[in-house]
Parts: C-alpha cells; structure tokens; sequence
C-alpha cells in the first residue's frame, strides 16, 4: 500500500526530472530575445493571468529577455459599451473612428498596459510600459481597407529603446497603438505588432497566446494538432482552406516573421496554464510551431 510520502517523493522526483530536462533549453535561450503576444482567455481568465506573469518573469530570470505585446479587446469592447458606443467589425477588424479610437487608446494605454506591467513588478520582474508612440517606437500607416477608419499597418520598428531596456533587464511590455508621420494615433492588430517587433529585434521566438490548441487538421477535432511544419506548408493550408477565419492572420504573421529571420514561431493554447514554459522548456512543447525549413535543427 502506498503512502502519502510516496507520492510527495514522487513528486518531487518530477519536479526534479522538469528541472533536468529544462536546463539545455535555459543554456540555448540564455540571452536570447522572445517575443510574447498575450492576449484571449490568459488575459481574462485572472488565475491564468497570474501564470503567464509568473511564466514571463522566470523567462527574465534565468537570463531569457522577454518583450511582451498585448491586445484588449474584450476590455476595449467593455469600454465602449459604458460609454454608449457600438463595437463595428468589418472583415475581421474593428472599425475605429475617432471616438473609437479614443478609447482604443485609452484602455491599451492607460489601463491595460498598466496593469500588466504592475503584474510583472509585483511577481519580482522589472517590466516597462510603452506603445508605439514612444521613441518612435512604432511608424504606422492606414491598413487601406475602405470603412474601417483608423485601422494601420506597422510601416516601420524603429527597436533602440527596446534593445536599451532588454539590455538592462528590463522587460518591455508593448501596446499596439502607435501614429503616423503626422501624429494620427491608428489602431493596430497585436498579433502583426508582436510579428514584426520579432523580426525587428531579430528574436529567437515569436509565441502567440491564443484560444485554440494551435494549428489543427480538423477543426471540430483537438487530437487534430499539427505539432510541427515550415512556411511552405503553412501557406498550403491557408490555400486549402485548413487554416481559415481569425487564424488566418496568425498564420500569416507568423509567415512574415519567419521570412524576416526569426528562428521559430508558435502558436500556443493560452486557457492552459504553464503553456509557456511547456514549449520552450521541455523536449515534447505544446502548441504548433512554424520554422522556416524543416531541415533546420529548431528547439
């Protein structure tokens, strides 16, 4: 008959083998830059909150430099609904007028960004707040689609404040709003943010935390996950309509940034705790990732 110690040295046995396995991935990544888009389900759900911080402020301390972008939007939509305005989408995206955008600014800015960075400082980590006005940090342009109003692009990264703080251990926490030449402040998706952050800063990893397991065959099943695959057969599943409604532009953001020489991009189920540390510090990983050839040896 077992006994409780048994399976209090058992557990510690497991703890000792994840610590184990971790180290070659700690020794790899060890000054390396990944960028974080955090958003969906581990942006609401307030217990998973708690571990993605936990999870990007032991990224920092064992010499990883995490950037950390973000998106909003429930809390944007939440927003928008006290103050009388009606949430658009066209095409997948929010139509931001002027009021919109407002308040787009407003919540990414002022209260989301806040609050992540307070998260991060108080879990031990040393975080700092930005949005792609700062420094110039971000130049945008209009996205194009007629009807959308000031949706934008990322037309430029311009990474020296980011490479200063990341530098001094900082970690930068991003929101996704920056201006144009003219100081027009545009709305733009976190994901492609985060994407091309990562090509900028010439990152290891580009994680995005989202709502799905990853990538699947079958939608309507989960064991349908495609652990691995490169850049030509992420388009193909695109073509063949695999992959299709909001992780279209996933995908593609992912795409870009492989093409724009970042190592390895994932795609990541959030609504699972430790789903971080999970991939990128255990042999068997989580989620689905995109490299840009199979024939590299990517962790």
């Amino acid at each position: 008959m077992l006994k409780s110690t048994d399976f209090e040295n058992q557990s510690e046995i497991n703890r000792v083998k994840v610590l184990s396995e971790a180290l070659p991935y700690i020794q790899k990544f060890a000054g390396r830059k990944i960028v974080v888009k955090y958003g969906g389900a581990a942006m609401k759900d307030s217990n998973l909150k708690d571990k993605v911080i936990r999870d990007i402020v032991l990224l920092s301390c064992v010499g990883i430099r995490p950037i950390v972008v973000h998106g909003g939007g429930p809390e944007i939509n939440s927003w928008l609904g006290k103050l009388g305005i009606e949430p658009q989408f066209k095409d997948g995206l929010r139509v931001t007028d002027a009021p919109t955008m407002e308040v787009v600014e407003m919540v990414l800015v002022g209260r989301v960004n806040k609050e992540i960075v307070s998260l991060i400082n108080q879990a031990g980590g040393r975080a700092v707040g930005l949005c792609g006005k700062d420094a110039n940090l971000i130049k945008a342009r209009p996205e194009g689609r007629e009807g959308i109003g000031f949706v934008g692009e990322v037309s430029n990264v311009k990474i020296d404040i980011l490479e200063s703080l990341v530098d001094n251990g900082y970690i930068p926490v991003v929101s996704s709003v920056a201006a144009d030449e003219k100081g027009q402040a545009y709305n733009i998706n976190a994901d492609t943010v985060a994407g091309e952050i990562a090509a900028a800063m010439d990152a290891e990893k580009l994680i995005l935390l989202t709502d799905t397991a990853g990538i699947l065959e079958d939608y309507h099943n989960p064991d349908s996950l495609i652990v691995k695959l490169d850049i030509q057969e992420a388009r193909q599943l695109i073509e063949k309509g695999i992959v299709s409604g909001g992780m279209i532009p996933k995908v593609n953001c992912c795409v870009r940034s492989l093409a724009q020489g970042v190592r390895a991009a994932h795609i990541l189920d959030g609504r699972v705790p430790h789903t971080l540390l999970q991939e990128i510090f255990t042999d068997s990983g989580v989620g689905s990732m995109i490299v840009s050839s199979l024939g590299l040896n990517n962790f």
